[in-house]
């Protein structure tokens, strides 16, 4: 795909954009509706790492400011020892396919899973809505090691495994839904009514990506409006137009976005696109 195939581009169901970015925000507070669309390269699985940042949350979140949150849990405590762990869950989640979230559930995702700095997780359920986790090695920062996408909330009998898990088989308790996707081209999803997230979290009401190889054209799907944001995007399509935003900056330009973009005014840099959340934080003007 050396140009843009117009006709390709919108019957794929996937025009696509979103960003990443900095902290430069000129909206002061997000708007609901519309859809956001996001051009990305094929290198990075990126692609993968927003789609997972849509359709899936874990037991905590780290925002952008820094801050942890709590996402699937709602409140944690250790043992002197910083070893055994418990986790309360929040009531009433409900998977994309409708089952209501269950300790079951968290036992099947992080059991047996090893991380950084605290080894391999022994998990069980105490209760429908409270896991117990027994680390390998004591961690005071077990909240924020949960954070991590590794340790994303799928149902019992799911697979969460990269990359042997098809976009169109996710099923999460994020913002987003999967409508349809293709593995390597093109991903929508919509905003699943009803969430626990609503007035804290994803603003729009489509989210599409599309993957575009070449650099030269995903400028130009940009700068034409097929798309609203661009990754690693080739500068000189859209420097000699005007009319975009860039970063980190004109001059190194990882990111670009259109003027109808609302971009949050603090942005998380710990990792590409907002850490895989900007479907869930960006918005449309």
């Amino acid at each position: 795909m050396t140009r843009i195939d117009r006709r390709a581009l919108f019957t794929s169901g996937a025009a696509a954009a979103l960003l990443a970015a900095t902290g430069t925000s000129l909206a002061a507070s997000p708007r609901t509706g519309g859809s956001l669309r996001l051009a990305l390269p094929r290198d990075g699985e990126l692609l993968q790492q927003v789609a997972r940042g849509a359709v899936f949350d874990s037991l905590t979140e780290i925002a952008p400011d820094g801050l942890l949150r709590a996402e699937l849990a709602t409140a944690w405590n250790s043992s002197e020892d910083a070893r055994i762990w418990l986790f309360d869950l929040r009531p009433d989640v409900a998977f994309h396919d409708g089952r209501l979230l269950q300790a079951s559930d968290v036992v099947a995702s992080l059991d047996g899973r090893r991380l950084p700095g605290a080894g391999a997780l022994a998990v069980s359920a105490l209760s429908a809505q409270r896991v117990e986790i027994q680390l390998e090695v004591p961690n005071p920062h077990l909240p924020y090691l949960m954070a991590s996408p590794t340790c994303a909330i799928a149902p019992l009998g799911a697979s969460l495994d990269l990359p042997d898990l098809p976009l169109a088989q996710m099923v999460g308790t994020g913002c987003y839904q999967v409508e349809r996707a293709q593995d390597g081209r093109h991903f929508r999803a919509t905003k699943v009514a009803a969430h626990y997230k609503d007035g804290q979290a994803g603003w729009v009401d489509t989210l599409e990506i599309i993957v575009i190889p070449d650099a030269a054209v995903r400028a130009e799907a940009l700068r034409d409006g097929y798309v609203d944001v661009a990754a690693l995007p080739r500068p000189q399509e859209l420097l000699q137009r005007g009319g975009f935003r860039y970063h980190p900056s004109a001059e190194d330009m990882a990111l670009a976005a259109s003027s109808n973009v609302g971009i949050p005014r603090v942005v998380s840099q710990q990792s590409a696109l907002d850490d895989g959340r900007i479907a869930e934080r960006w918005w449309r003007l």
